[in-house]
């Protein structure tokens, strides 16, 4: 049975129950996932895409509700991936929530409800701290716990607004070879290993995952060429790499070829300036699109005219703060904080209550508290503020959350704040 079924013994059956599944099952959870998400493909293009990484990391995760009436149909789904994620204190084991979907007859039930208090049940019971997922519609994952915690960039530059500032820096003793990806996998993995190491974020990308960045059929192709890498390096190796497709296209007044880079990274200033400068050189090209760039990204501060550079931000990563104790123990702080949080998670009660927070050079402790709150707020405002870059000031000024101490917030802010933006850039 659910947990919402566990809750209350006397209420009425709901006519469906939450229990794991299996690879056997998997086709029948894809299909609804595809139905909720009003994917285009039918099943079997979807398991083409889905089996590989699902067959390499397992299905004991998965999850599904089903009908309690003949046949046992799936009418609900969820999943989750076990990534090690660099969080504010570093490399850290976070779920990967995805899979997750509702057969359209089934809303308003409470199936999606039980799906997510069951997963997150899971989750706790093997010790994971974090959760973290892209939302199709954050108002939904908000209430469950999430919050919007991450934004990254999208852009374009035209060619003639592709110069770097002169004082950009160049070494001379880098080189950029263009290669077909799998040829310098090896380059690849090593540079961002090293990224994500220490970008707030990334995840270790292990070898099915990056089968599915290297993916490159029709599909991934949507009528651009095959995908490419350039990769920087020198002496010490590689220093970066762009995975980039381009489309070849023809007008009256001539060529209007576009350049559009899946991914870039690099682990230097002047491996940065190689990427764009080839990226921003090639012939036949009048437009470069870049599809997720971190929030400081080089970019725009290398362009002689950062303002021809429009930048899109788009809401990424959500994070749960699954054992909220122990994430708020673990996380370096900016500035000394102490104050009691009145914390409220209807889908995690083991996090709910009054917790007395004190941090400082020396680390960080969460205890019980027994006096007055100093600030009211939800588990998901939380999540939201946990990666350093969404203030807790603007869900004070629309009144979402209670400060009952001033300046609070302010000093949770600061103590929270990180310079550096967290990127993730791979949708799970």
């Amino acid at each position: 049975m659910s947990e919402n079924q566990k809750a209350d013994p006397a209420a009425p059956a709901p006519g469906w129950s939450v229990r794991h599944s299996d690879a056997d099952e998997f086709p029948e959870a894809a299909r609804v996932f595809g139905q909720a998400l009003l994917f285009s493909d039918d099943v079997d293009t979807m398991l083409g895409l889905m089996r590989p990484l699902h067959d390499a990391l397992g299905y004991e995760r998965l999850l599904v509700a089903v009908d309690d009436g003949e046949g046992e149909e799936v009418i609900g789904t969820a999943n989750h991936f076990p990534f090690e994620m660099t969080m504010p204190g570093g490399p850290v084991p976070v779920a990967g929530v995805t899979g997750v979907g509702v057969w359209p007859t089934h809303r308003r039930r409470g199936v999606l409800s039980s799906l997510m208090r069951r997963q997150l049940a899971d989750i706790h019971a093997d010790g994971v701290r974090y959760a973290a997922l892209w939302a199709s519609e954050g108002s939904i994952y908000e209430r469950f716990g999430y919050g919007s915690a991450c934004t990254e960039l999208s852009t374009s530059v035209s060619r003639p607004h592709g110069t770097l500032r002169a004082d950009a820096p160049r070494d001379p003793a880098l080189r950029v070879v263009l290669r077909e990806p799998e040829r310098v996998r090896a380059d690849l993995e090593r540079v961002h290993a090293a990224v994500a190491a220490t970008q707030v974020g990334q995840f270790r990308r292990t070898g099915p995952w990056w089968d599915r960045s290297l993916r490159d059929d029709a599909a991934q192709r949507g009528g651009r060429s095959p995908l490419v890498a350039a990769v920087v390096g020198g002496q010490d190796g590689p220093a970066g790499y762009a995975l980039y497709r381009t489309r070849n296209r023809w007008a009256d007044d001539g060529a209007q070829g576009e350049v559009h880079v899946q991914e870039i990274t690099a682990t230097t200033p002047a491996a940065w300036t190689a990427l764009f400068e080839h990226l921003f050189s090639r012939d036949l090209v009048v437009r470069t699109v870049f599809d997720s760039l971190p929030a400081d990204c080089p970019l725009h501060h290398l362009l002689t005219d950062r303002g021809r550079a429009v930048a899109q931000h788009h809401p990424s990563l959500w994070v749960r703060l699954v054992d909220m104790v122990g994430a708020l123990s673990e996380r370096p702080y900016a500035a000394p904080f102490e104050a009691v949080l009145e914390v409220t998670d209807r889908y995690a009660p083991w996090n709910a209550g009054r917790w007395r927070l004190k941090a400082g050079a020396e680390g960080a402790r969460v205890e019980p508290a027994d006096g007055a709150p100093d600030l009211s707020l939800d588990v998901h405002h939380l999540g939201a503020a946990h990666l350093g870059q969404a203030p807790l000031t603007g869900y004070l000024r629309a009144g979402l959350i209670t400060e009952h101490t001033p300046g609070t917030v302010d000093a949770l802010d600061t103590a929270l704040h990180r310079f550096d933006a967290p990127f993730c850039g791979v949708v799970f």
